[in-house]
């Protein structure tokens, strides 16, 4: 008789557990639609108002659902689908026209794409093979510019009910498709709703009014005009507080594995209720820190910190969208600003109501903000990418800012950090070339981002008006086996031209002073960058030093030996 090797009695107890917790386990989405089967999840349905919906859909009207990326839009639409045709007043149908958008101007091809989308679609509600078949030989004599239109009437004269059309990620569509889809719709709109849809939905990221299409004439068109036929535009909101509870009851329900209390106000902070983010530290927590897969472990909000510093450095699929945006010159005359805490200048409605679409800001009572702690986090981080490396390749080697015990020099860390900036002029990097006014705040941060690396977090406050950005360094050692914070504040000031030192420090040294008592801190710092060289420092200046009730705060003076 063969005995089982100790290896072998190993991968049967895995697999054994493996298949054990999979009986009763669920899983918090990070990708794609919800499937009810597997995943925790909020009721679609709840996250609208539903009333207002449906009074909508009875008055047969055309609107708009937005929301920002991974928000929750393909399953709620697809929710609603379900919901009106088992109710069975209405016949609704949901299409995804994302496969058209390589079709760009190339109207002919993008139709038949979206009509392959259809009939695909019709075939899963289990429609009549015969009305399926019936959509080719309409088609086939139409031309293409109106044969979505020809299409949309046929089925609304077959089919024996209003219906009821969902058309998803319809911002997808560039050019010449777009636009050709949104005027076909709209010039089928007087014959509703028994000669067409009686009630269409558009979704997207954005409002239809934001739409910029190039058309191949090279012809702006935008949204608004093309589908004038709009009654309203609906935004899908985050979770709220009792959202992300309701959610997180539910792994403790099906697992036993608890959420400490003060675990909900934090990512709250973190992701402000953007649903994926709300999935994404859920399942970083329980899911990938392999010692918190044991039920018996209770989450601590300290759990919660290590899983969004993770997040943030694997730049997963969501954020990498979220920072390819930065690039596009709407984004960036909005984000600029509010990076280097000057007035917006510029105040584009347009712009702003952009980046709020996207889910990058928000505006509330303070105005406006980038939408959440873990956006804060990233968009500079992503912007410095390239300082960040030049410093670890420079300072890897050997740490000159710590004391014997642990704790970090500030003086040693911040001489290094000035040399540094006096020495290297053209430091930039192709991450910030289209930030570069933000040069000086970015590079700093990317220092201390790199400084901070693994025992620590840089947490930086910035907004529009300011005229400045606050960053508290957080720093963890150990005495004595025991974990020590060191909390350092800094505060950047960035001298422009026609502006007096003395005026910029005296502000300074009043933002600082509020910015330290409000961190409970008795020593703060101030970074005064001198872009232009006009005011002829040395390196043999000593920094000023000044007390101000009681807290000491050390000046710092930025200069570089060639200009920007």
């Amino acid at each position: 008789m063969q005995t089982e090797s100790k290896e072998a009695r190993g991968w049967s107890t895995a697999i054994e557990r493996v298949n054990k917790m999979e009986r009763f386990m669920r899983y918090f989405n990070t990708a794609g639609p919800i499937d009810k089967g597997i995943h925790y999840y909020i009721e679609p349905l709840q996250r609208f108002d539903l009333d207002e919906l449906m009074m909508l859909i009875n008055q047969g009207k055309y609107f708009v659902l937005h929301a920002p990326r991974q928000t929750g839009k393909t399953t709620c639409l697809l929710s609603l689908r379900d919901y009106f045709n088992e109710e069975g007043k209405y016949f609704a149908v949901y299409i995804n026209v994302e496969a058209a958008q390589a079709c760009m101007h190339n109207v002919a091809r993008g139709v038949k794409a979206i009509i392959g989308e259809l009939k695909n679609r019709l075939d899963f509600l289990g429609v009549n093979k015969d009305i399926i078949d019936g959509i080719n030989d309409v088609y086939n004599e139409i031309e293409a510019e109106s044969g979505l239109k020809s299409v949309l009437s046929y089925l609304a004269r077959t089919i024996d009910k209003p219906l009821i059309f969902f058309i998803d990620e319809i911002d997808a569509l560039i050019g010449d498709t777009l636009v050709s889809v949104l005027r076909q719709i709209r010039s089928g709109y007087d014959a509703k709703p028994n000669g067409f849809p009686s009630t269409i939905v558009l979704c997207g990221v954005r409002d239809v009014r934001d739409y910029r299409i190039t058309s191949s004439l090279k012809e702006i068109v935008t949204g608004g005009s093309a589908f004038n036929i709009k009654a309203t535009s609906l935004r899908l909101g985050n979770f709220s507080r009792d959202d992300v509870v309701n959610l997180y009851t539910k792994h403790t329900v099906t697992t036993g594995q608890r959420f400490e209390e003060d675990c909900y106000d934090l990512i709250m902070e973190y992701s402000d209720g953007q649903p994926w983010l709300v999935n994404a530290l859920a399942y970083e927590v329980v899911v990938n820190m392999k010692e918190n897969r044991d039920p018996a472990v209770v989450i601590t909000p300290k759990m919660i910190e290590v899983a969004k510093e993770r997040i943030i450095l694997e730049r997963q699929t969501h954020l990498d969208q979220l920072t390819d945006k930065l690039k596009e010159d709407r984004v960036r005359r909005v984000v600029l600003p509010m990076i280097l805490g000057d007035d917006y200048i510029q105040n584009n409605e347009d712009d702003e109501s952009y980046c709020i679409d996207l889910g990058i800001i928000k505006r509330d009572s303070k105005g406006l903000r980038i939408s959440n702690k873990i956006y804060k986090e990233i968009i500079p981080r992503v912007l410095s990418h390239g300082p960040q490396n030049l410093f670890l390749n420079k300072y890897q080697k050997e740490v000159l800012w710590l004391n014997e015990n642990g704790s970090i020099n500030t003086k040693a860390l911040f001489t290094l950090f000035r040399d540094f900036w006096i020495k290297n002029a053209g430091i930039q990097g192709a991450s910030l070339s289209e930030y570069r006014e933000a040069t000086p705040q970015l590079v700093l941060q990317a220092f201390l981002q790199r400084v901070v690396n693994g025992n620590g977090y840089v947490n930086r406050e910035y907004g529009l008006s300011r005229y400045r950005t606050d960053i508290l360094v957080e720093w963890h050692y150990k005495v004595n086996g025991e974990l020590t914070i060191q909390n350092i504040v800094i505060e950047i000031k960035v001298l422009r031209k026609n502006e007096k030192y003395e005026t910029i420090k005296t502000e300074a040294i009043e933002q600082t002073l509020n910015y330290a008592q409000t961190c409970s801190v008795n020593k703060a710092h101030i970074m005064i960058f001198d872009r232009d060289n006009k005011q002829n420092w040395n390196s043999d200046e000593e920094n000023e030093i000044v007390v101000v009730d009681d807290v000491e705060i050390e000046i710092w003076k930025l200069w570089q030996e060639e200009d920007l």
